[in-house]
């Protein structure tokens, strides 16, 4: 284990996943102008994935990344992967109607099994352990429940989720407080961070040219004299002039580029990890994430070594708050009372990027600047497949990624200067509501 000492700039606490890793390596920052086919801004899994994918591809990239490759959501998130888009096939199909809706949930299963295909064509460990359950907070909901799952076997021919009632849950999980649920065998969870660095690695390997502590500071597009589309951004020490740019920053280009600013907002999400328990405690026995059914879930998984990993609170200021685990140890006490004298190892936390429909947020910016962020929580699967569509679609060899740019993601209301405090009394309400 490395038990860094480095904090990011973006974080004041070093996670478990940070001290987990036998090795992160470091990258050069850039230090003079360089030419290259698309330039790539962001160190999360969307640009390293769309990195990796270019390079393999024959294109010449450069990747550039402000602070270190998996300092935001990428390398501190849950690690749960989940299944479909962030809503699910029943409330899509009732928006876009039953081929859209089937088209974005094979977009969601395509992600998941490039997740795998990408870590055995590269030979890299991400500690994969499979099922998850999402659990009811309550008992009015177990009905719709078993109508969703039914529509899941049925109309969208998947066959890995199942009903699981309150005793079965409460044997999968060692707590009674849930209703049921629907247990997925179809997915799982990962190690985030040592996906990030196997990934980087696999970009590396394939030829991109990977920086770290180099932060974009401007995006320019313009047209040469024969008509073809420059891009130029700038950074500290030197400009990358390409004939594309994919951003991929997620919850953190606010500074960057303003339309997608307007339409993804960042979140504080924050995880406490426990020490390594013991079988006589009864949690997870079979190692499986949970998420559960509160507009502001809960989500927490068991790791190869036995910690507890339990996601919870959330934040909608840009104030860090103080003594995250306290807060954290109250949500996992609720569930669990015998934790109450467990200690956490390591408590944590990070902005996740967020849209009004909590679908992902895909457009041209720029003439040749293509954003793409807002994954609300789906970001292990569908950021790098987004990353991995973006790629393709320069290289034309796909337009897969047109289902998801088609979509008509609006603009948070109130603007840059009043977006995040009418969020947060819409989410401060929807906390209400949990409690009845």
């Amino acid at each position: 284990m490395l038990n860094s000492t480095y904090k990011s700039p973006i974080s004041p606490s070093v996670s478990w996943y940070e001290d987990s890793l036998s090795e992160r390596p470091v990258y050069s920052a850039l230090e003079d102008d360089v030419q290259c086919d698309v330039v790539v801004i962001g160190g999360g899994f969307c640009g390293l994935s769309a990195a990796y994918h270019l390079a393999k591809g024959g294109s010449s990239v450069v990747l550039i990344e402000a602070y270190r490759f998996g300092d935001g959501a990428s390398g501190r998130n849950g690690g749960q992967i989940g299944t479909g888009q962030r809503y699910g096939v029943v409330e899509l199909e009732e928006q876009f109607g039953f081929e859209r809706a089937k088209a974005l949930f094979q977009i969601a299963e395509n992600a998941k099994q490039n997740l795998h295909d990408i870590a055995g064509e590269n030979n890299f460990e991400y500690d994969y352990l499979p099922g998850q359950i999402s659990c009811l907070y309550k008992a009015r909901d177990v009905e719709e429940e078993k109508q969703f799952i039914a529509v899941m076997n049925e109309k969208y021919d998947y066959d890995k989720i199942s009903f699981i009632d309150k005793a079965k849950t409460s044997e999968l999980l060692g707590t009674d407080l849930y209703h049921g649920g629907a247990l997925d065998q179809g997915t799982g969870h990962i190690h985030p961070m040592k996906y990030v660095v196997g990934l980087a690695k696999s970009a590396s390997n394939a030829g991109a040219k990977m920086c770290e502590n180099t932060k974009a500071t401007g995006i320019e597009s313009t047209k040469s004299a024969s008509g073809e589309t420059v891009i130029k951004v700038k950074t500290a020490k030197g400009t990358i002039t390409a004939q594309n740019c994919i951003m991929a920053t997620n919850a953190y280009g606010d500074d960057l580029e303003p339309v997608t600013a307007r339409h993804v907002l960042p979140i504080q999400s924050f995880i406490g990890a426990t020490e390594p328990l013991g079988d006589e405690l009864n949690v997870l026995p079979e190692k499986h994430s949970v998420d559960d059914s509160r507009f502001m879930l809960r989500y927490y998984r068991k790791t190869k070594d036995n910690r507890l990993l339990f996601g919870g609170r959330e934040a909608y200021t840009s104030a860090w708050p103080t003594d995250v685990g306290k807060h954290i140890r109250k949500q996992m006490v609720e569930l669990y009372p015998h934790l109450q004298d467990v200690p956490f190892t390591h408590a944590w936390g990070g902005s996740v990027g967020i849209t009004p429909s909590r679908l992902p947020f895909v457009r041209e910016v720029k003439p040749g600047v293509i954003s793409a962020a807002g994954f609300s929580g789906h970001g292990v699967m569908m950021a790098n497949y987004t990353g991995r569509m973006m790629a393709e679609s320069l290289m034309g060899k796909t337009s897969e990624l047109d289902v998801i740019k088609d979509l008509d993601i609006s603009a948070f209301p109130g603007g840059r200067t009043f977006s995040k405090p009418l969020l947060f009394l819409a989410l401060t309400w929807f906390a209400f509501l949990d409690k009845f």
